[in-house]
This record gives C-alpha cells, sequence and structure tokens, in this order.
C-alpha cells in the first residue's frame, strides 16, 4: 500500500497506524440504507425505511455527514478541503 510515496508492509502496520492514514486529507463517500441511519447519526430525524442514502465519512470512520446523492458526498468533502474516495 503507497500513501505519499511511502510504502507500508501489511503485517508490520498496527491497527493505531491504520487509522490514522489519510487523517484531515481523506474522507470516504459509503451507501447505506436509511435503516442504518440512526446507530450513524442518531441526531438525524426519522427517515423512511428502504431508501438509499450516501455518509460521507472522515478517514478515521467519524460520520461527517448524509445526503441523498453520491455527488452531494463529494461536493461537501471537496468544499471541505478532503479528497473523497468511495467505499463499495
Amino acid at each position: 500500500m503507497t500513501d505519499a510515496g511511502v510504502v507500508f508492509e501489511t503485517e508490520t502496520v498496527s491497527t493505531e497506524t491504520l487509522a490514522t492514514l489519510g487523517e484531515g486529507h481523506i474522507a470516504y463517500v459509503k451507501q447505506i440504507r436509511s435503516e442504518d441511519v440512526p446507530g450513524l447519526f442518531p441526531q438525524a430525524p426519522k427517515i423512511a425505511p428502504g431508501l438509499k442514502l450516501f455518509a460521507l465519512h472522515a478517514a478515521d470512520g467519524t460520520p461527517i455527514m448524509l445526503t441523498d446523492s453520491r455527488e452531494a458526498a463529494i461536493a461537501n468533502a471537496w468544499s471541505n478541503e478532503l479528497q473523497a474516495v468511495s467505499v463499495h
């Protein structure tokens, strides 16, 4: 794996080190179901079940925002000077 020209051997990288990679620079977009919203965004209003939504997370997994379009999540990342990547 390469990050900014540094090569990491997967057997020698700690979980803590992996959790900090990209911190403050990278965010990820993940498609979620509306049923998953309360666990990720407890402050969000009730949302109808069965909807496909997109969550933007910080590199460490902290939820940042929720939207109904992937493009809006990416735009929010860019407006906060974060490089957005997708998680499948």
